[in-house]
């Protein structure tokens, strides 16, 4: 089963990735679900996040309590089910802005997503964070698995029909006016150059 915490108040588990021997998450969650039966702020506000309690102070968890103590207490029992599955995953930020993210199985973590590797995003915000990582890499495979299969499939062929258009470039009309330079490419594709410095180089093409 899936649970979700009040949106004012959010539980995040955490759990080093160098100890000897990962956390049980599961205990953090009991202990989220005993003080939420109990309306104990001072309890739910200790197991908060740092960046949580500098977020918001514990008179203020405490109002949040008094205002949905009786969700608080729908949690607590559903926490304590036997169904309930618990799942901890951590992230981790490099100094460039690269990110990894990795999941808890076995009492290990397990990288879900990292660099050239993402791993599918659950919500638009998170795909979009892919598409800027791998954008800043310049990565066309990274490119290309962040897409959607349709536009993948889509920008493939282009670029499929546009290697085949390209397969003899000495046969193609190439109309050279100075430092510029316009050929028309077989499949519908065209390609724009400009000489700097004595080197040609692609303009744009499409």
């Amino acid at each position: 089963m899936t649970l979700s915490t009040p949106a004012a108040l959010v539980l995040v588990l955490t759990a080093s990735c160098t100890c000897a021997r990962v956390p049980d998450p599961r205990l953090a969650a009991l202990a989220y679900a005993d003080a939420a039966a109990h309306g104990d702020a001072d309890a739910l506000y200790a197991i908060l996040t740092r960046a949580s309690r500098q977020a918001r102070s514990r008179d203020e968890v405490k109002r949040m309590i008094l205002d949905e103590r009786d969700e608080l207490a729908d949690q607590a029992k559903d926490l304590r089910r036997a169904d309930v599955h618990v799942d901890a995953t951590a992230r981790v930020r490099y100094a460039d802005g690269e990110e990894a993210a990795l999941q808890l199985e076995g009492g290990h973590y397990r990288v879900t997503a990292a660099g050239a590797l993402p791993g599918g995003a659950s919500t638009p915000e998170g795909a979009l964070e892919q598409l800027r990582r791998v954008l800043a890499r310049r990565s066309y495979a990274g490119l290309l698995r962040v897409l959607s299969a349709a536009t993948r499939s889509s920008v493939e062929n282009d670029l499929r029909s546009l290697v085949d258009g390209l397969d003899e470039p000495q046969t193609l009309d190439v109309k050279v006016s100075g430092d510029e330079a316009q050929v028309p490419v077989p499949g519908g594709h065209h390609v724009r150059l400009r000489r700097d410095s004595g080197v040609w180089r692609i303009e744009d093409f499409d």
